[in-house]
Order: structure tokens, then C-alpha cells, then sequence
């Protein structure tokens, strides 16, 4: 699949599916794009505005299930002017829209084959769709249609599911995977020291926190989330769970985010303190709160550490380890209360001004500051609203920030074009190729 837009190692934005994209009259609210031509789905059908205005409205639509709904919602009006320009109009301006779009949530389907995406995915881009085995494996080679063949140097490639630690480790270690992106083990000391491989450590925009329920009576104490947040030694956590592996951060923006504040001090370790606050709060006998945890390393690995700590100021936690089918149908929802877990999106601080989102956060006074952020033309105005967004939800302790992930990666000598930095969570395989 493709985009409008794609996004590099390092954040930055080029051209893709468009070759290239203005603001009208210098309107942060009017977008003209210009689209490539020459361009084919993996059927034959030829790609044009037609396509990607089908796509966005598709995005938007009643009842989608595109997580990033609201960015296509927020688009006014859209026009073809010809088979490749479109021009855009959004309700409110939004600093980060060219970003989304260069996102998963923003590929350009065709109106023919858009219902089998889920199945039997057609796009446009380098690699097709051959065989998903569910559970086990995707199977992928170079596409026929591609518009520039030439730069694609890997034929055929796979995608295997493997959630079994020693497997995985079998797996590099017999040459069945050439290359382990997000591989959180122990024993990657036997990969670093080893010739055959290449290990990479780069940064994420991952924010790992432990998520609060609102709806709760304890939850909705803003000195019960703080006493919560100085209850956890953070870095205790990184150094034991995820092996020295992330930063400590305060709210929630990753280290990678252009204007990122440092606030992880500002609840620093300090389980006296967090009596107090629980004191101060009403709360004199221990309770109980729920903890639901992913069957993911961090997750599992985590969740006794986070129970240990907490149970150290009386509160007791029972975890309940759930599917990701579980987490998203009843956790997603609001039937939790707290939940162990990395929100991987980028520039994603925009989900606390819903109040229906399953945090159950309502403030109307952080609303009306992301509003003013995202309807600012003035950069520097801009700047500090971003800053205080970021002092907002750390000063209401929304959630209990723990960590921004690093990733690792394991790979097989040779292999060329591997990203280190994740500023999203994508796999270009188009870039590869074995020295």
C-alpha cells in the first residue's frame, strides 16, 4: 500500500503518491496536491484523484474502522481537477495533516477492490500480496505493476509471526528470518557478539504508560493518579523489564517529537510521597485495581513489577492477562482499570482532548488549548502551546508515563537499507538489499 506522502527514518516527509503539495493563498487550511501519473494497482487499474478522494471518504465514513477517522473527518471539501490534482479544504487547520498523511490509515485503496483489503490487499506499492497463512506467516514478491523496478533489489520477501522466545532465537539462529525487528530479549549479547549478525538500537515514538481509567471513582482523583505515578521507580523498570531499553518520560510525547519537554522529574520515585497524596485523597485502607496486560514481553514482564510497586502504598492489583482481540473489545472500551501498554502513533496527544476515548479523560480546559494549537498560524505561538499541551497532562497526571521505547534490531550480515529509528512503525522492504 501507498500514500500521498511517505515518511523517512528520520521523520521527514516526501513525495510519494504525490509528487508534490502547496498551501493555497498561504492558507494552512487549503491543500493542492499534485499526483503521479504513470502509476498502477497490483490488478492493472490505473490510479488517479478518483481514487484517493474514494479513500479519504471511505476513511471518514459511518461506521469505519479507520483509528485516524477524525483527520479525514476534519476535510471540508475535496475536488478533482483533472485525474492528477486534487485540491483539499479542511474545517480547521491541523500542523500535523501532511504527516497523517503519510500514515497506514491514509493508503490509497481502489473502489473496486477496497473490500477485499483486509483478505487479499491490492495497491499500488513495490510488493504484492501472495499468501497469508493466519497466525503463521504473509508471503509478499516484487509486483509486476511497479513503476520503477529497477530500484527494487528484493524479489520475494515474508512476514512470520513467531511469539515464542526460544523460537525466535532458533529462527535468526538457523537463518529461517533474516532480520527481527522489536526483538526484546536477555540474551541479544549472543547476537552482538556474534560475526554473522548486525544488531541496531534506534528510537521509537512509542510512550509506554499504564493507562487510567477516568470512569473509575479512585481514578478520577487527580492526587490518586499522582500518588500512582510516584509509587513506580521508572527507571527501575526500563533498567529490569525492558533491559536498560527506553527513556523516562513524563507525558505523552516521545523523545523523537519536534518541541519534546524533558518532565519526567516532576514525579520522580517517592512512595512517602505517594501516601500522602493518597492520604490527602480520602484513601485510608488498601483497595484493589484491575491491571490488564497484553500477552507482549513488556506486558508480561511488566506487569508484576508495576503490582510490586503499587502494592507497596496499598494498593493492590489484580492482573488480568488478556487477547489483543479482548484488550480491544472490552479494555478499548472502557472496561478496565488500569492497562499496561505503548501507544505507538506519533504526535497522538490530540486523543486526550476525546472524551470518549477509552481513557474516559474529559477536560474541557486541554481541549480548548489543542484547539488553539491546532488553529495557530503563528509558529512560535504554535511552539509554546505545544509546550504547554505537554505541561497540561503532566501537571493533571492523565496517565502514568513510563517509558519512550528504543528498538532492536537483528539482522543478518549484508543486509542493507534496515531503519534504526522508528518515528512510525513501518518496514520498508523496497529499500532493501544484500550487499
Amino acid at each position: 500500500m501507498e500514500s500521498l506522502v511517505k515518511i523517512d527514518e528520520s521523520g521527514a516527509l516526501h513525495p510519494l503518491l504525490a509528487t508534490a503539495w502547496n498551501n493555497q493563498d498561504n492558507n494552512p487550511q487549503h491543500y493542492l496536491f499534485e499526483l503521479r501519473q504513470g502509476v498502477y494497482f497490483h490488478d492493472g487499474a490505473p490510479f488517479d484523484a478518483s481514487c484517493v478522494i474514494f479513500s479519504f471518504e471511505r476513511a471518514r465514513a459511518a461506521g469505519t474502522q479507520n483509528k485516524a477517522h477524525r483527520v479525514f473527518e476534519n476535510i471540508a471539501h475535496m475536488q478533482a481537477e483533472g485525474p492528477y490534482r486534487l485540491r483539499l479544504t479542511l474545517r480547521d487547520p491541523d500542523p500535523h495533516f501532511l504527516f497523517r498523511l503519510g500514515e497506514a490509515t491514509a493508503v490509497i485503496l481502489h473502489p473496486d477492490t477496497a473490500g477485499q483489503a483486509a483478505t487479499h490487499p491490492i495497491g499500488t506499492g513495490p510488493y504484492e500480496f501472495v499468501h497469508w497463512q493466519k497466525g503463521n506467516s504473509i508471503a509478499l514478491r516484487k509486483a509486476g505493476t511497479y513503476r520503477a523496478p529497477q530500484d527494487i533489489a528484493i524479489v520475494n520477501a515474508s512476514f512470520h509471526f513467531i511469539h515464542d522466545l526460544p523460537t525466535q532465537i532458533r529462527a535468526l539462529e538457523t537463518g529461517e528470518v533474516d532480520v527481527f525487528i522489536n526483538f526484546i530479549t536477555q540474551d541479544l549479547h549472543r547476537f552482538h557478539s556474534n560475526p554473522r549478525y548486525q544488531m541496531l538500537l534506534g528510537t521509537t515514538s512509542g510512550k509506554g504508560l499504564l493507562a487510567l481509567n477516568h470512569r473509575h471513582p479512585l481514578l478520577g482523583d487527580a492526587r490518586v493518579r499522582k500518588a500512582l505515578t510516584h509509587a513506580i521507580d521508572r527507571q527501575a523498570f526500563i533498567s529490569q523489564v525492558l533491559q536498560g531499553k527506553g527513556t523516562v518520560i513524563g507525558s505523552h510525547f516521545a523523545p523523537s517529537d519536534p518541541g519534546f519537554l524533558n518532565l519526567a522529574n516532576l514525579y520522580a520515585y517517592n512512595p512517602e510521597r505517594a501516601r500522602e497524596l493518597l492520604h490527602e485523597a480520602g484513601v485510608r485502607q488498601p483497595v484493589e485495581l484491575r491491571l490488564s496486560t497484553l500477552p507482549v514481553p513488556y506486558a508480561r514482564e511488566g506487569a508484576p513489577f508495576i503490582a510490586h510497586y503499587l502494592e507497596q502504598i496499598g494498593v493492590r492489583v489484580k492482573i488480568e492477562t488478556v487477547s489483543w482481540a479482548h484488550w480491544m473489545q472490552h479494555t478499548f472500551k472502557g472496561d478496565f482499570d488500569m492497562s499496561l501498554i505503548t501507544h505507538v502513533e506519533p504526535l497522538d496527544h490530540m486523543i486526550y482532548a476525546d472524551p470518549d476515548y477509552y481513557f474516559g479523560y474529559d477536560s474541557p480546559a486541554f481541549r480548548d488549548l489543542a484547539t488553539r494549537h491546532a488553529t495557530s498560524r503563528v509558529p512560535r505561538e504554535r511552539q509554546l502551546l505545544y509546550a504547554q499541551l505537554q505541561r497540561y497532562l503532566t501537571d493533571d497526571a492523565v496517565n502514568v508515563w513510563l517509558f519512550s521505547s528504543q528498538i532492536s534490531t537483528v539482522a543478518r550480515k549484508g543486509l542493507q537499507g534496515l531503519w534504526m529509528n522508528y518515528p512510525i512503525y513501518t518496514h520498508d522492504i523496497s529499500a532493501l538489499r544484500w550487499a
